[in-house]
């Protein structure tokens, strides 16, 4: 299975029922006529700054709506990590408007179900409904835009909710707290240096006050992106956009800093030790993704590299490590294409045994200097850009994924027309390409390994000298 990096969060809130009804004339791609093509993509941004994109499928009267706020872990700086989180929940808490709780309890009356996630770039809420409710989701999050109350009781219950979910996600799950200290370790100027939940002790001590700051600065239209896609009419789904949004002022958004990480000058490297049942070794070269690279294919060609090491049974890390030389129990290998800011090619494993780590590193090793010096076969190179070329084909299947795919690449600065190009780019990556960013990007002083070491009692963190 592919290693991913874990990049957000989400608020579970999400609640599917039946009942409710709401009458909107118009919105059904099915029963309006219209000049758009079925699948045409339309999009206009609003006098106020809001991008509006819409993408009609007619498949099921159902529509997703997302809006996506250009903030996220990696806008935080020091003494307010977890800001962008916790406002995350103090969304669904009320406004002048609507009280605490009842976003998500109208949003039941009317058969739908909404959540929402924070990651290292952005803060999306969303929302799935049958489409004549439509109106109903547009109305209460132009609402919540700039009208929460923030109420400081109900603040102070979920910064603790937050801190608890630090706990069991991250400081009671081993592995979760070595990739934690490992992304503190490879980054050092890089806002990816601090985790999308936050410190525990900037969590302690953060206030309403921070909160309403926060809120403030970020949460206005010209800083969101709201996307539809289902069973719409764009142009009518922009008007309706235009009635509930149009009023909202606009902010003067603050110009986030540049924090380019500096050249990494050697290996870094970090043990961790806590209680633990298996050892983990994580790996990590820094590499340049799609937003930042110089030349395009040069992020595609990684992306296929990692999918040629961990894409599925029959890739190289399973066939090799796990079935062959079973040295492995599990292995992976990562890389995330679409972000703002470089990160990382990650590979990770767990020894089939307690003292493997040594033996399973030197073996992911191997599998790098392989890619460098062996061009990939034209057989096994058609045979993954097949699998990945089937799984993005799944994909669009889901009028959810597809809205995030468009809404997280316009949030990142990636205009969202370069996912529609992804299978076309992937099926012209060669060998020497592949070949050709492995050894640029996968060298040493680019490498940062992290060792997750179990121990009986003594827990902490420390640097492991080479």
């Amino acid at each position: 299975m592919q290693f991913r990096p874990f990049i957000a969060l989400f608020v579970v809130v999400s609640v599917v029922v039946s009942g409710g009804c709401a009458s909107q004339i118009g919105l059904s791609g099915n029963t309006q006529s219209s000049n758009v093509e079925k699948r045409d993509v339309v999009e206009t941004t609003l006098a106020n700054g809001l991008k509006v994109i819409v993408k009609p499928d007619h498949r099921a009267p159902v529509v997703v709506s997302q809006i996506w706020y250009k903030v996220g872990s990696s806008y935080e700086h020091a003494g307010i990590t977890g800001a962008s989180h916790v406002l995350e929940h103090m969304m669904f808490k009320g406004t002048q408007k609507h009280g605490s709780g009842e976003f998500s309890r109208i949003i039941a009356e009317h058969g739908g179900r909404e959540n929402a996630f924070t990651g290292r770039d952005y803060t999306a809420y969303f929302q799935q409904l049958e489409v004549s409710r439509l109106p109903i989701s547009f109305e209460l999050e132009a609402d919540r835009m700039r009208n929460l109350t923030l109420p400081k009781a109900e603040f102070l219950k979920e910064v603790q909710v937050v801190m608890e979910e630090r706990r069991m996600r991250t400081e009671d799950s081993p592995s979760a707290l070595t990739y934690e200290q490992f992304m503190a370790t490879a980054f050092q100027a890089s806002a990816y240096h601090n985790p999308v939940i936050g410190w525990m002790n900037d969590l302690e001590n953060l206030t309403v006050d921070d909160l309403a700051k926060w809120y403030r600065l970020w949460y206005a239209p010209n800083n969101a992106t709201l996307v539809v896609v289902g069973d719409v009419d764009p142009q009518a789904v922009i008007a309706m956009a235009k009635q509930y949004f149009g009023a909202i002022k606009p902010s003067e958004m603050r110009i986030q800093k540049p924090r380019v990480e500096p050249p990494q000058r050697g290996e870094r490297r970090i043990k961790v030790a806590v209680p633990a049942k298996l050892p983990v070794v994580i790996m990590g070269y820094k590499t340049p993704v799609l937003h930042t690279v110089d030349k395009p294919w040069k992020a595609y060609a990684l992306e296929m590299l990692a999918h040629v090491l961990d894409g599925g049974d029959s890739s190289r890390l399973s066939r090799d490590l796990i079935r062959g030389k079973e040295i492995a129990a599990s292995v992976g290998a990562g890389y995330d294409l679409i972000a703002k800011n470089s990160s990382l090619f990650t590979l990770e494993g767990v020894p089939t045994n307690g003292d493997g780590l040594d033996k399973i590193e030197k073996a992911l090793r191997q599998q790098i200097t392989t890619v460098k010096s062996t061009l990939v076969s034209s057989d096994e190179l058609k045979r993954v850009k097949a699998q990945v070329t089937a799984a993005k084909v799944y994909e669009r299947d889901s009028i959810f994924y597809q809205a995030m795919q468009i809404g997280q690449l316009e949030t990142v600065g990636i205009d969202w027309h370069e996912g529609e190009k992804y299978v076309e780019e992937i099926s012209k990556v060669t060998p020497e390409q592949i070949r050709s960013v492995a050894r640029e990007f996968l060298t040493d002083d680019r490498l940062t390994v992290a060792r997750l070491t179990p121990q009986k009692k003594q827990r902490g963190v420390q640097n492991e000298t080479n």
